[in-house]
């Protein structure tokens, strides 16, 4: 098993480097860590009192891996979660926040486990999840995943400038897709034919 410091590097090695895409609302990113949020902790890296793209380029591999796993793995409290769907949740919420537990939360609900879908855990969400697990301990990190790969198809499907990121120029799977099926099992994994059917009403 996966200590959360070698999540948090398998993380940093999917992000990857330095980018500022202007189609991506996180602005200058680095390791996955975004400028929002070095200026919302006070990461003035390079100490000229002015937390902007310099700081972002400056960014260790090793800092990125300590603030993921205080800010976007202890204070969440992820850790409360069963064990298997850490990772899955964890590699989430560097990418999407908040969303990352709604979107378990919501599966939860389809479930018929009753929890509130508000993108916190707490007590609430902590039980959903044991009791989800003891219900499908086979299928609930799949759930998710799928469920996860669902969320960025309707990200795409809602917002143009999204769609580079589910789908490559060539029709291809893009980063997102790709990523969340990492945490899918390769049987539920969709074939090139099922992507690109997903994807055929895309500009």
């Amino acid at each position: 098993m996966q200590t959360v410091t070698q999540i948090a590097q398998d993380i940093v090695a999917r992000e990857g480097g330095y980018v500022n895409d202007p189609d991506d609302p996180g602005g200058a990113t680095k390791y996955g860590v975004t400028i929002h949020t070095m200026r919302r902790l006070g990461l003035d890296l390079d100490g000229d009192g002015n937390i902007d793209s310099d700081d972002v380029r400056v960014l260790t591999r090793a800092h990125a891996v300590s603030i993921f796993v205080e800010h976007y793995f202890r204070r969440p409290k992820i850790d409360q979660l069963p064990q298997t769907l850490q990772a899955t949740v964890f590699d989430m919420y560097v990418n999407a926040g908040a969303n990352a537990v709604k979107v378990l939360q919501r599966l939860f609900v389809e479930m018929r486990i009753s929890v509130t879908v508000d993108g916190v855990i707490g007590p609430q969400t902590i039980n959903a999840a044991k009791q989800a697990l003891e219900a499908a301990p086979d299928h609930l990190v799949d759930a998710y995943g799928i469920a996860r790969r669902n969320y960025y198809y309707g990200l795409a499907d809602n917002r143009t400038q999204s769609r580079k990121y589910a789908r490559r120029r060539d029709g291809g799977k893009g980063g997102w897709i790709i990523r969340a099926e990492e945490f899918i099992a390769p049987r539920f994994h969709l074939t090139d034919a099922q992507h690109r059917e997903r994807t055929a009403q895309w500009v």
